[in-house]
């Protein structure tokens, strides 16, 4: 992929030396707002970060871009199912609407469709995430684990484990609530 003076970007897993790096790009992609760093703390220190789910945008060896997937829980009538959430997702602000962001979700989620989970969920624009596959979650069975979260911008991709009979709520890890950054805000 190339952005910019059409210099390379290599999208790959983060190293666990590149957290403050990532933290700070986080926190300038979403404009400086702090919640997102407190977010990638929480999430970090807690049960649902896994090291191999963080996915950075390098180029020339320095971080334009991030998505993380993380552990989270499906409610379904017969059992929790462990499923991801993709959140967030940010790129440095001179290069945003370059297709880094593009390019960080195409790269990885061939790499999540061979792992165990079955779904990946989000909250996100509903014209921008179905060209990769996103569908809308409501419509295949699930609940949003908040009211807040508008019906269209519930989505969610099915891996190869997914089976049509998994229905339910998405719980969200905890650090979410913690940092209320679950749903539309006034």
């Amino acid at each position: 992929m190339s952005v910019g003076d059409n210099d390379a970007v290599v999208v790959r897993p983060m190293e666990p030396d590149e957290f403050a790096a990532m933290r700070q790009l986080s926190i300038a992609a979403f404009g400086g707002d702090p919640i997102i760093g407190d977010l990638l703390d929480l999430l970090h220190e807690s049960w649902a970060w896994d090291d191999q789910l963080s996915f950075v945008a390098a180029r020339d060896g320095e971080l334009i871009g991030h998505v993380l997937y993380t552990h989270a829980f499906l409610d379904a009538p017969s059992r929790l199912e462990d499923v991801l959430v993709l959140s967030p997702i940010g790129v440095r602000p001179d290069l945003q609407r370059q297709g880094v962001g593009t390019e960080l979700i195409s790269s990885t989620l061939p790499v999540l469709s061979q792992r165990s989970e079955p779904l990946v969920f989000l909250e996100g624009h509903p014209t921008y995430y179905p060209r990769f596959g996103f569908r809308g979650a409501t419509d295949l069975g699930f609940i949003a684990p908040s009211t807040r979260i508008p019906r269209n911008a519930f989505m969610t991709f099915p891996l190869p484990r997914y089976e049509p009979s998994m229905t339910g709520t998405l719980i969200y890890p905890d650090a979410f609530w913690r940092t209320d950054a679950v749903g539309l805000r006034p």
